[in-house]
């Protein structure tokens, strides 16, 4: 529990990188185990560490974030991923939360905000950004899930449910499986049947399925 997170810092501003290192190592004690701009690097890398998060920009060039998200999952990697990024487009948000990233951070945010966010990712929790939590909602009600009747969430078991439900509560896939006295595998496999039932790539997309479906549940609006 004591031990540092293990993270890995892509961006293609070298000072964005050499001042994200400093504040993460000296003043909140994570373990920032590289940093690059590159895609061989990132490799060699996860290669070489078993790391716990990667804290990557989205609009770089030549390849994009998630250009190197998709060369990654490739190659087999599964570390998770938090965009940090200065864009608040609503399309960049929506083809990260496609491309599965489990946090979608601004840069403009307070450092003890992105340090808390990374803890919150690295521990297996969904985080955005809350000027971003809108955007999301608004993402997710007009994706694949309006081609379903009133409520869609019906196509899943009542287990199901009530895994969602933790899930959209934050709770990573081991505190799930604590609270409800079941393996850590039969709690991934239970999440995986959620993604494919729903439509949904994400954890994220699900989490915020959950809470449009109860807030439409409740005769609320979402502005």
């Amino acid at each position: 529990m004591n031990e540092k997170i293990q993270v890995a810092i892509v961006d293609d501003h070298s000072l964005c990188r050499r001042g994200l290192t400093e504040l993460l190592t000296h003043r909140y004690n994570i373990n920032v185990v590289g940093s690059t701009d590159n895609g061989d690097e990132l490799t060699a890398l996860l290669r070489e560490h078993n790391l716990d998060l990667i804290i990557m920009d989205l609009r770089m060039e030549p390849v994009n974030g998630l250009g190197l998200l998709a060369r990654i999952r490739k190659e087999g990697f599964t570390a998770p991923v938090l965009i940090l990024t200065m864009s608040d487009a609503e399309s960049d948000l929506a083809n990260a939360l496609r491309s599965g990233v489990r946090g979608y951070l601004l840069k403009d945010m307070s450092p003890d905000d992105v340090v808390d966010a990374i803890r919150r990712v690295a521990a297996g929790e969904l985080v955005v950004a809350p000027a971003m939590t809108a955007k999301m909602i608004r993402i997710l009600q007009n994706g694949p899930q309006d081609q379903s009747s009133k409520n869609i969430l019906k196509c899943l078991t009542e287990r199901e449910r009530e895994i969602l439900k933790l899930l959209a509560q934050g709770e990573s896939n081991k505190a799930i499986a604590l609270k409800l006295h079941i393996s850590n595998d039969t709690v991934k496999q239970h999440v995986r049947h959620i993604l494919t039932k729903l439509n949904l790539t994400s954890r994220v997309e699900a989490a915020v399925l959950f809470a449009v479906d109860q807030k439409g549940s409740e005769g609320g609006t979402i502005n």
